[in-house]
C-alpha cells in the first residue's frame, strides 16, 4: 500500500497545490475520475484482514484533498457495500456516493415497486457530491417504515438537485445538498433494514475517522517541516511534543481497531469504531490548536493546501456528533462486564 500512496501523492501533486479559492465540481469530479481510471478506488475491503491498508490508503487522500476525500470515501464505501450485499445494477463505470442521512423533514419514500425495482419520491438531505457523482446508494423508506437501500443513477428522469441552502465555507466544493426524487426509479440493494445492520456499518464509520487523521498529519507536517529549520523557539518545540504524543496515540488506536475488525469481521464493531472515533477527534482538535498556535498566520494565508485543509477539516470532522457520540459511547460502556481498560 506505500507505493500506491506514493503513486496517488504523484498523481495529484498538481491538484494539492493549487491556488485558492476553492475549485470547481468540474475539477473536482476530473480529479476523482483521474483515481478511478488508475485503480486507486479498488481498496481491499474492510475485514479482510487488509483494513489497515484501506485506512492508510483513506488518510492518504485526507492528507491531499478534504473535499476530494469526501467524494472518493463515499465512493470507495458504495463499492464496500455493494459487495457487502452482492448486488450491483449498473454495469457502466462511474462515480458513487453514499447519502445516508435522516433528518425528520426531509424523506424519501418508496411508492411502488416491483421486485428489486423501486419508484422512488420525496427529498434527500446533505447529499454531497451530488452535482459531480454518477450513482447513488441512499437510504428510503418503504412501507414497513424500514429504511431500505437503493441504487439510482443520477441522470434518471426526475432528479433534481437544489444547492441553495449550502453556504459553506469549509468543504464548499463538495457541496452537501438537497436532492428531489420526482418518480424516480432505483434497485434496491439488500432486504429492508440490512443496511444498518450489516457488520459494514460500522466498518464504514472507522474509515472516515482515519480519513480525520490523514488530514490532522498533513497539517503536523508543517509544523514539523518549520521546527526543522533549526531556529530556536522552545514553545514551538513544545507545540510539536503535543502534537506528536496526540498523533502517535490515534495511530495506536487506529492500528489496534483495524486489527480487531480484521479479527473479528462478523461481530458488532460499534463499541470499538465509537471509541476510536472519539479518540481521533480528540486528537484532531489537539492538532488543530496546537498547530495554529505554533504556526501563527502564515501558513493560512500563504500554503494553499495547509488554508485548504484548516478550513475544510473542522467542518468535516462534524460527521461526528459531538456529545451525543460521547454519550452514546458511555452508554455502551454502561452495558459491558467490564470496562476493559487493563494494561
Amino acid at each position: 500500500m506505500a507505493d500506491t500512496a506514493l503513486t496517488l501523492d504523484a498523481l495529484l501533486a498538481d491538484f494539492a497545490r493549487r491556488p485558492n479559492p476553492p475549485m470547481s465540481g468540474d475539477a473536482l469530479a476530473e480529479a476523482m475520475r483521474l483515481c478511478i481510471e488508475h485503480g486507486l478506488d479498488q481498496l481491499p475491503l474492510p475485514a479482510s484482514g487488509q483494513t489497515l491498508a484501506r485506512w492508510q490508503q483513506l488518510a492518504a487522500v485526507g492528507g491531499i484533498d478534504l473535499a476530494l476525500l469526501k467524494l472518493y470515501e463515499g465512493h470507495t464505501d458504495a463499492l464496500a457495500i455493494l459487495a457487502e450485499l452482492s448486488f450491483n445494477p449498473f454495469f457502466l463505470p462511474g462515480i458513487w456516493g453514499v447519502w445516508a442521512a435522516e433528518p425528520p423533514d426531509a424523506r424519501v419514500s418508496i411508492v411502488q415497486q416491483q421486485g428489486t425495482e423501486v419508484l422512488l419520491r420525496g427529498r434527500k438531505a446533505w447529499c454531497s457530491g451530488a452535482r459531480q457523482i454518477d450513482y447513488a446508494l441512499l437510504t428510503v423508506w418503504g412501507a414497513d417504515d424500514q429504511p431500505q437501500l437503493v441504487a439510482v443513477r443520477l441522470d434518471s428522469p426526475g432528479v433534481s438537485v437544489d444547492g441553495q441552502a449550502w453556504q459553506a465555507v469549509g468543504m464548499a466544493s463538495t457541496a452537501s445538498v438537497d436532492v428531489h426524487f420526482d418518480g424516480v426509479v432505483g434497485h434496491s440493494v439488500g432486504g429492508p433494514g440490512a443496511y444498518l445492520s450489516r457488520p459494514g456499518f460500522w466498518h464504514g464509520g472507522a474509515g472516515i475517522a482515519a480519513a480525520w487523521y490523514g488530514a490532522a498529519v498533513a497539517l503536523a507536517k508543517a509544523l514539523r517541516e518549520q521546527r526543522g529549520k533549526g531556529r530556536d523557539d522552545p514553545h514551538g518545540d513544545a507545540h510539536l511534543g503535543a502534537v506528536d504524543a496526540a498523533l502517535c496515540g490515534a495511530a495506536a488506536a487506529l492500528r489496534e481497531c483495524a486489527a480487531w475488525i480484521d479479527a473479528h469481521p462478523r461481530d458488532d464493531a460499534q463499541l470499538a469504531v465509537q471509541r476510536l472515533r472519539a479518540q481521533v477527534e480528540m486528537t484532531v482538535e489537539q492538532v488543530c490548536q496546537h498547530v495554529g498556535r505554533a504556526l501563527g498566520a502564515t501558513p493560512f494565508c500563504r500554503d494553499s493546501h495547509f488554508a485548504r485543509l484548516a478550513v475544510d477539516l473542522p467542518v468535516f470532522i462534524r460527521q461526528s456528533h459531538a456529545e451525543r457520540d460521547l454519550a452514546h459511547l458511555g452508554q455502551l460502556l454502561a452495558k459491558q462486564e467490564t470496562e476493559d481498560w487493563t494494561l
